[in-house]
């Protein structure tokens, strides 16, 4: 099992012949996702060759999923041109949509989230401004390393893609079922909420960890969610334990106002609904391994 990315899903790029496009999608095949197309209107018709496997570039999304059976798009499309892109995903029906694209002006984002919404959340966005997700082992959908971990039982949600990335290292040995990186921008498809209820569905999730960042509400509604609706041991991280307040981060979703939005502020909230914090990274990976050894 798996959150919303496995072994079978069919996965189509969008600015896969851009630079970043055709690197990432180097990366993702030899990691074993099955890539079966990317999307040019420009280049519609050809196909692209990497490392011996021929890649189909088709002139839609609607046509890439017509024709291979996509069910996963992957974007890595100028800021400027993300909005359309995303649109255009969300037209065609496509399950899942990862946008990787940093910089997306705020309204654009807003605008197809809302758009997303208008046509019945057919479309899962995951970010803007984020790493994708992974199942180590299975497929890996955007820009985390899939040499840093293994398939195992823990489940990760995190705000931030640097972090996503240590705590994956930290915890290599015990391995996961997936990680989701979420994003950090004010406006983002899937939230961490969303992620706990599918980890908690998931039977080979044995225990979740969450990791927020300064900045917004979005980890004590998590909080409030985990302490109502999860079953699983969660622990968290908050990065920004050492941000004076009011400070701007480096996240646009990370300024704190009043109390609700400092890490302080928001370990409490997790606390109160039974999720162990650590205060680094570190110790919130040795908190993951003392909950699952028992």
């Amino acid at each position: 099992m798996a959150i919303f990315l496995d072994k079978d899903s069919k996965v189509i790029v969008q600015g896969m012949t851009g630079a970043t496009g055709m690197k990432h999608t180097k990366l993702m095949l030899a990691d074993g996702t099955n890539i079966v197309g990317g999307v040019n209107p420009r280049k519609a018709g050809t196909s692209v060759d990497i490392d011996g496997t021929e890649i189909p570039v088709f002139g839609t999304v609607a046509e890439a999923i017509e024709k291979t059976g996509a069910n996963v798009s992957v974007l890595f499309v100028p800021p400027a041109f993300a909005k359309a892109a995303v649109v255009e995903a969300i037209d065609a029906e496509i399950p899942l949509a990862v946008v990787i694209t940093e910089g997306i002006a705020v309204h654009d984002s807003a605008a197809f989230w809302a758009y997303a919404q208008s046509k019945g959340n057919k479309t899962r966005i995951i970010g803007p401004n984020c790493p994708g997700l992974i199942t180590p082992g299975q497929s890996n959908a955007g820009i985390i390393p899939g040499d840093i971990t293994k398939p195992g039982r823990i489940g990760l949600v995190s705000k931030s893609g640097t972090l996503t990335y240590q705590m994956m290292y930290e915890l290599r040995d015990i391995g996961f079922s997936s990680a989701v990186g979420i994003g950090g921008d004010p406006v983002i498809g899937t939230t961490h909420i969303d992620a706990l209820a599918a980890f908690e569905a998931d039977p080979d999730t044995d225990l979740i960890v969450m990791i927020g960042e300064i900045g917004g509400d979005a980890e004590e509604r998590a909080a409030d969610f985990i302490a109502k609706n999860v079953t699983k041991p969660v622990v968290g991280y908050v990065a920004g334990f050492t941000a004076p307040e009011g400070k701007t981060m480096g996240h646009a979703g990370a300024i704190v106002s009043g109390s609700s939005g400092t890490a302080a502020a928001k370990k409490e909230a997790l606390e109160a609904a039974g999720v162990k914090v650590g205060k680094t990274p570190t110790e919130t990976a040795k908190l993951a391994r003392e909950l699952l050894a028992g």
